[in-house]
């Protein structure tokens, strides 16, 4: 998901999907080491979607605003 859909979410849905986020990483790290990961290269969208989430609620506690 880019960033201008991310940043149509709520607070809550945004906290709501970093934990959800922040579990799937966790899930796909093991599964690597394990060996069985279906699709390696989620870890790095995860990653980034994980950013992009914490990215904007910082930016929303610090009262700043982007309009890119």
């Amino acid at each position: 998901m880019k960033a201008p859909k991310w940043r149509d979410l709520s607070d809550e849905e945004l906290r709501q999907r970093i934990k959800e986020l922040t579990e799937e990483i966790f899930n796909l790290r093991f599964q690597l080491s394990m060996g069985v990961a279906k699709n390696p290269s989620r870890v790095g969208q995860a990653r980034r979607d994980l950013a992009r989430a914490r990215t904007i609620l910082r930016e929303r506690a610090l009262g700043l605003t982007r309009t890119a």
